[in-house]
């Protein structure tokens, strides 16, 4: 559903009244189109004092970096690296207090520290945990410009590792990740092949139907890889459809079914999965104390305990390849919960749970697994929340309006891509820095 106010209040008149009436006016977000390869150009490189990621972060930009101080820039990227303490964090004041006044509308900016955990010195590990804090309120700051702000973590070791989130995150690829933090560690990662970096790679998405699941099918399938979209049996003419506008496979299964894993390997036949992104899910909305068994058990079944099935057989019968990706889908109702919502909020925060807990096991068999966390996306299960809840969904976050399915399916590309091999135990809110749990 579009959002006639967004349209409204970017017209002369409706900016005026808006802006008279202390309204928000959202910033209009430049989408990554055709291209969605492309770095944006013109991005600054600063550093703190013994940065680790300079040169790293530079044979990424490539020829889209400025070093121009006075010149208006489409981005920063801040090697934070080298903040040994407390009194050092001036650094970051200091260069991003003046590059600010600089940005263009739509900007990026990106601060690179080393992971708090991985550090005895007490007081780097204080100043490397305040980095935190600086991006997210930073990213509220930009959000009227349409401009993210994100953090990513390294360990001392990890430099290549940094490629994939610090090209997603300078890229239009990324407009609704904002006040966001990744984890990467050390990793041989994958070739940067930068027009289909999925070619050859074969990902099996659940609930690939319709809205979020369909627009992650048309994404891989756009980086090169060959996709089977996973829905119920009711949903099979409607699945054949989607399928076909992006040249995928049709596997008509309930996830949730006794032996959906075994019929999953009946339909790779020979061949082992490369990508799975555990999209399916449903709700179930009200208050605890009317919730009927079936509302709990069947949600339950479909949005956790199917996903821990499919996992189970898949992995125990190695039909994932090596470096392979299992990508969940949680929500930002499993992380801060919501009124009405215990059985959604908790399946989703089992997903998170699900991640952290197989993140080293799962690395013994080369495999990654991170999960995203939509906020409010436009599809047509938010085209009938009533007016007034729909609008509050779209303005409680730092960019005032909802996300698209594309911005969620971005994101799994990004953990998808063989550059990701360091990003693992993720989960990255899509939410335009929702206010919720924010």
């Amino acid at each position: 559903m579009s959002d006639s106010y967004l349209r409204f209040a970017n017209r002369p008149f409706g900016k005026f009244l808006c802006s008279s009436l202390g309204l928000p006016v959202p910033p209009v977000l430049q989408r990554a189109g055709d291209k969605p390869w492309l770095l944006v150009d013109n991005i600054a490189i600063e550093q703190a004092a013994g940065g680790l990621f300079t040169a790293a972060i530079t044979s990424v930009l490539g020829d889209n970096e400025t070093n121009n101080a006075n010149e208006r820039s489409n981005g920063v990227v801040f090697d934070a690296s080298g903040i040994e303490n407390s009194t050092a964090l001036s650094a970051l004041y200091q260069t991003l207090s003046a590059r600010i006044s600089t940005l263009n509308r739509n900007a990026k900016v990106v601060i690179i520290g080393i992971e708090p955990s991985t550090l005895n010195d007490v007081k780097k590990r204080t100043a490397q945990r305040a980095l935190l804090g600086f991006v997210k309120s930073l990213a509220k700051e930009l959000g009227r410009k349409g401009a993210t702000a994100n953090l990513i973590y390294a360990t001392t070791d990890s430099d290549s590792a940094i490629a994939a989130p610090l090209s997603f995150f300078c890229s239009k690829r990324n407009v609704y990740v904002t006040g966001q933090v990744v984890s990467v560690q050390r990793a041989d990662a994958g070739a940067n092949e930068v027009e289909k970096p999925l070619a050859g790679k074969l990902a099996l998405v659940t609930g690939a139907t319709q809205g979020i699941g369909l627009a992650m099918a048309k994404t891989l399938r756009r980086d090169g890889a060959t996709v089977i979209g996973l829905d119920i049996p009711g949903q099979e003419s409607g699945l054949k459809t989607a399928m076909n506008e992006c040249g995928g496979e049709t596997l008509a299964l309930d996830i949730s079914s006794d032996g959906a894993g075994s019929a999953i390997a009946e339909h790779l036949g020979a061949r082992q999965l490369d990508i799975i992104v555990h999209n399916a899910g449903v709700t179930r909305d009200k208050m605890l104390s009317r919730m009927q068994p079936q509302q709990w058990d069947m949600l339950m079944n479909i949005n956790l305990c199917a996903i821990e099935a499919v996992n189970d057989y898949l992995l125990s019968n190695d039909l994932i390849a090596n470096g392979g990706r299992i990508i969940g889908v949680s929500s930002i109702s499993g992380i801060a919960g919501n009124v009405g919502q215990t059985n959604y909020a908790t399946s989703k925060a089992g997903v998170i749970g699900m991640v952290e807990g197989l993140k080293a096991p799962l690395a013994q068999k080369n495999i990654t697994i991170n999960a995203v966390a939509p906020g409010f996306i436009e599809t047509k299960m938010t085209g009938a929340v009533p007016f007034l809840t729909r609008q509050m969904g779209r303005r409680v976050c730092s960019l005032s309006q909802g996300g698209l399915p594309i911005d969620v399916a971005e994101t799994v590309a990004m953990f998808a891509a063989p550059q990701a091999q360091g990003l693992s135990g993720n989960v990255l809110r899509v939410c335009g820095q929702n206010i919720l749990g924010a």
